[in-house]
């Protein structure tokens, strides 16, 4: 079985406490110095001088033993118990339904299930994690945008308390949005915080954000996006695309791990920016975004880079260190 979860003593400990009294201490003198009980020490004693030498070599004498008794009288019939999980498996009914039909408590219904382990329903397979990273900078950029909540004092994500005024919940600060460029081969970020995300903004955002590349000598060939309305129905981004020569791709919908990469990067801009400082309010909030990222791009060790800031993929793209 192993050992309990709470077990004061493992085995080495176990070990070492029979040691001491096989070689002459007493055993509330050695569950003293171990820090367990009298009644413990002379139970392990008393396992130990009880098991064979091949139990001893492997110390399966010292291991816990189950709880369980060895007779239930109350215990419900083998024949009553497969009833039960029969129903299960034929209907999928949960425990209530089964109780009208089998005329058993629901509560034992319950009990039944869980010991046979289908009290819940099977899980789905999970799909194949399917990686993939492109061999150059520039060579797919991913968009999206995260919401965030204005706020004139710290909330209760930060603080823990919940307690608003009448005035607090009257003032209606609304909410604003980080739009996020992010390079599929370096995790370079761009990003930027605005106050919607309607399609002359994004247009905008993304010209703005091409051009930040471009000055880091890196030329975007490809921008992934989902299926949102302001990417898919945007003409205006759909001709700053198609001036830069540069092919816009959609995810497969309600599969957002295909933009996983920029997924992921909104979920370190939550937790580190968003998140990770008190302020005073959210224009507190927004003055600290370009110092996060400044951070993020060229300090900040990331895990898929080798634990190397994104800008250590980002050098000599135009050979310039060459």
């Amino acid at each position: 079985m192993g050992l309990h979860r709470n077990a004061r003593l493992g085995l080495a400990g176990r070990r070492s406490l029979v040691a001491e009294i096989e070689i002459g201490a007493s055993c509330r003198g050695a569950a003293r110095r171990h820090g367990v009980s009298p009644t413990t020490a002379c139970k392990w004693w008393r396992r130990w001088v009880e098991a064979t030498l091949d139990d001893r070599r492997s110390l399966a004498c010292l291991e816990d033993r189950s709880s369980r008794p060895h007779h239930c009288p109350r215990l419900l019939p083998r024949v009553e118990h497969e009833r039960i999980c029969t129903a299960r498996r034929r209907s999928g009914w949960g425990p209530r339904l089964i109780a009208g039909e089998t005329g058993h408590a629901h509560a034992t219904v319950w009990r039944a299930l869980r010991r046979e382990g289908i009290s819940r329903p099977p899980r789905s397979p999970r799909d194949e994690i399917r990686l993939y990273e492109w061999p150059c900078p520039g060579d797919l950029l991913h968009i999206d945008t995260k919401r965030f909540v204005r706020f004139t004092r710290p909330g209760h994500a930060v603080t823990g308390d919940r307690q608003r005024s009448g005035a607090e919940k009257r003032m209606r600060v609304g909410h604003e949005w980080v739009h996020s460029l992010v390079d599929d081969r370096s995790r370079y970020a761009y990003s930027e915080l605005h106050r919607d995300e309607r399609a002359d903004t994004v247009t905008a955002f993304v010209e703005r954000g091409l051009d930040h590349f471009a000055e880091l000598g890196i030329a975007p060939k490809r921008l992934l996006s989902d299926n949102a309305f302001v990417y898919r129905q945007n003409r205006s981004l759909r001709q700053l695309l198609t001036d830069r020569e540069i092919r816009h791709l959609f995810i497969r919908p309600r599969r957002p791990q295909t933009n996983g990469k920029v997924e992921r990067y909104q979920q370190t801009l939550k937790r580190e920016w968003g998140l990770g400082q008190t302020y005073r309010s959210s224009d507190d909030r927004a003055k600290a975004l370009t110092h996060w990222l400044r951070h993020y791009n060229e300090h900040r060790p990331h895990s898929s880079l080798g634990g190397q800031p994104p800008i250590s993929r980002v050098h000599n793209v135009l050979r310039q260190d060459s």
